[in-house]
C-alpha cells in the first residue's frame, strides 16, 4: 500500500510541476509560436530549481550529520538558510561574531575556507579539506566526505 501511495505521490507531483510549467506558457503566449519558448523556459527553470533543491538538501543533511558527529547542539540549524552559517561557526568553535564576516564580499570566501578547515579538524581530518571548498564541484564532495567518512 505504501509503495502505491509513493508512486501515486511521484506522479501527482510530476503532474503538478508539469502543469506549473505549462500554464504560464499558455497564459502569456500571444500566438502558438510564442508558447513553445515560454514552455521550454518554464521547464528549464523547474529543472534548475529541482537541481538546486537537491544540492541544498544534500549540503544540509551533510552539515547536520557533521554537527551530530561533533556533538554540536542544535544540529537542525543546518536546514535554515542563514542559521546554517551559525551552525558552521559553532562546529568550528570560532567566535560567534565571525557570522558577520560571511556577509562581507571577498572576505566571506576567506572565512568560509577558514571555517571549513576548522570543521575538518573537528572531524579529525586534515585541514586542507577546507581549502577544497573554493574549488567548484569539489565543494560538493567535501561536506559529504566530512560527514560520512569514518
Amino acid at each position: 500500500m505504501k509503495a502505491r501511495s509513493r508512486k501515486w505521490s511521484f506522479f501527482a507531483w510530476s503532474a503538478v510541476l508539469g502543469a506549473t510549467a505549462l500554464i504560464p506558457g499558455v497564459a502569456f503566449a500571444q500566438s502558438s509560436e510564442d508558447a513553445i519558448p515560454i514552455i521550454f523556459t518554464g521547464v528549464f527553470l523547474l529543472c534548475g530549481l529541482a537541481f538546486f533543491l537537491a544540492i541544498y538538501i544534500y549540503i544540509a543533511l551533510a552539515l547536520q550529520t557533521i554537527a551530530n558527529k561533533t556533538h554540536t547542539e542544535n544540529a537542525w540549524l543546518a536546514w535554515i538558510p542563514i542559521a546554517n552559517i551559525i551552525l558552521m561557526v559553532m562546529i568550528a568553535k570560532k567566535p560567534i561574531w565571525w557570522i558577520l564576516l560571511f556577509f562581507i564580499p571577498v572576505a566571506n570566501i576567506v572565512f568560509l575556507v577558514l571555517v571549513w578547515m576548522a570543521i575538518a579538524e573537528a572531524r579529525g581530518k586534515p585541514n586542507w579539506w577546507g581549502i577544497l571548498m573554493i574549488i567548484p564541484f569539489a565543494n560538493l564532495v567535501v561536506p559529504g566526505y566530512l560527514a560520512w567518512a569514518d
